[in-house]
């Protein structure tokens, strides 16, 4: 049998299945803290400056005074008016190391496997974070803050992979959505823990904490059935999904999965980045996802760093921000999964929707009625979200199992790099107050045109290699073979109940 009729003998997402997804679920708060995490460390409190006059002479000094009662690395290390920009720097450091992370963990999970590349990236990820609590003065800050990054980019990268390959391909769009949803819902926790945690370096702490409880959850994961069966460890393989039939409640489970050739020479010796260069079909598909996901990250993180100018209640802000994000999951379960629609054009839609509520905010002021400046930045943050959430699930479709984190990498990369230049975009209001949103318009309708150019991967096979995904020709002969032995058994039980 194929791989995927044995998840269904098995279970596609049996009770066992569900718990250890949860866990990598729940992973996401986690992630959605240490992400966010500047937005509350960084705060910049009321202040104010007045000048002193040094004794014994008629030079002036200024003093700063803070007004508000709470603390961050700006409050410790005086941040403001020259050294502002360390605050953004710091955030900027984070993505930087997010993207060297998924470059660099990408590729090796997908050559040694997820689960050691997952469990190492988060154990020293826990590290990492304890000493950006710890940290005696910004330069170590900083740097812990790049650390971290480079951890969180690889391990939520393989994170997604293990939640999408414990289960069956009909659940994919479930199991994405959910680990998207949480981390919206991770955001607005972290603001309620920064409501009642005002002292920075014990915010971080606390941010922290959970993430060590999981990782001894994350101690018991299997490896991915799928990455080995990709790799030619069929038996092994086996072995994985006999356990998953047993937790579920199923018994002894006899499965002889169709066996397939190793990884050839120049798999193996080739790294996963070049093939995506130098295979016809990965590399086209490549190019237009890395600027979808840069698109989607630019528009994501400047339309919130943009409207974080807003005055008001910084943490309802932050909790704001994080909520708008929960109605795009529902859209998208309705949306990816109708044949009319599917991933291709659900994508495109919001992804154009999203600019075309960025060049509308342009056209009203910035607050005083329903469909102000703000409401409409929202509106484009929760189209922005939706289509953030199907490019993870798209993606993963998109790539075969051989060298999928290799491609969601490389296009995680490509994101991470509109993180970086994201914090740029606002400040372009300098030029024109409309210059933002226009960027932001711009970009989210070019990446929506050009995502059309992908194929539709609704109810179509995943390819485990690379054979599969450039003779489409195999998967027909593999789908026919399935559907005449399924005819055959059928006609022979017809037989036996005639006699």
């Amino acid at each position: 049998m194929d791989l995927e009729e044995a998840f269904q003998a098995v279970g596609e997402f049996g009770r066992y299945q569900k718990r250890v997804i949860s866990v990598l679920i729940l992973l996401q708060i986690y992630m959605a803290c240490q992400s966010m995490l500047i937005v509350l460390v960084g705060a910049v409190p009321d202040f104010q400056i007045e000048p002193v006059t040094e004794r014994g002479g008629g030079d002036l000094t200024q003093s700063v005074t803070f007004t508000e009662d709470f603390s961050s690395i700006v409050t410790e290390w005086y941040l403001v008016k020259q050294q502002a920009y360390k605050v953004s720097l710091a955030g900027s450091l984070f993505f930087a190391g997010v993207l060297i992370g998924n470059v660099l963990f990408g590729p090796l999970s997908d050559k040694i496997g997820r689960r050691p590349v997952f469990l190492t990236a988060l154990f020293f990820e826990l590290l990492f974070a304890y000493g950006s609590a710890l940290a005696p003065n910004y330069e170590m800050f900083a740097l812990s803050r790049l650390l971290v990054g480079m951890m969180n980019g690889g391990m939520a990268l393989v994170c997604f992979i293990l939640c999408q390959e414990y289960v069956g391909k009909s659940y994919w769009a479930l199991t994405g959505t959910l680990t998207n949803m949480t981390f919206a819902v991770g955001i607005a926790l972290f603001a309620v823990l920064g409501y009642y945690i005002r002292h920075w370096r014990n915010l971080a702490a606390a941010a922290n904490s959970p993430g060590v409880l999981l990782f001894l959850f994350c101690l018991t994961l299997p490896e991915s059935p799928r990455w080995l069966y990709s790799r030619g460890r069929s038996s092994q393989a086996e072995r994985v999904l006999q356990n998953f039939a047993a937790r579920n409640g199923k018994g002894r489970v006899t499965l002889k999965l169709r066996r397939v050739a190793s990884p050839s020479s120049s798999e193996t010796s080739s790294s996963g980045l070049l093939l995506l260069a130098t295979h016809s079909v990965l590399r086209c598909r490549t190019v237009v996802l890395m600027y979808v996901w840069y698109a989607c990250s630019l528009v994501y993180y400047g339309l919130t760093m943009n409207a974080s100018d807003d005055k008001g209640n910084h943490y309802l802000s932050v909790a704001m921000y994080g909520l708008v994000e929960l109605p795009a999951y529902p859209l998208c379960m309705y949306f990816i999964n109708k044949s009319w629609s599917g991933r291709r054009k659900s994508l495109a839609s919001f992804l154009i929707l999203a600019g075309l509520c960025c060049l509308l905010s342009m056209a009203v002021p910035v607050s005083g009625s329903l469909a102000s400046g703000t409401s409409l930045a929202l509106l484009g943050k929760l189209m922005v979200s939706a289509a953030f959430n199907i490019v993870y699930v798209y993606t993963s479709e998109l790539y075969p199992t051989v060298i999928r984190n290799a491609g969601l990498g490389v296009c995680s990369m490509s994101c991470r790099v509109g993180g970086i230049l994201a914090p740029f975009v606002p400040s372009m209001k300098v030029l024109h107050a409309s210059m933002p949103f226009m960027v932001f318009c711009l970009i989210g309708v070019t990446a929506g045109a050009l995502g059309l150019l992908l194929p539709e991967t609704l109810n179509k096979p995943v390819a485990e290699t690379l054979e599969e995904l450039s003779t489409p020709a195999y998967q027909r002969i593999l789908e026919s073979q399935v559907h005449l032995l399924e005819d055959d058994h059928l006609s022979k039980r017809k037989e036996l109940g005639s006699e």
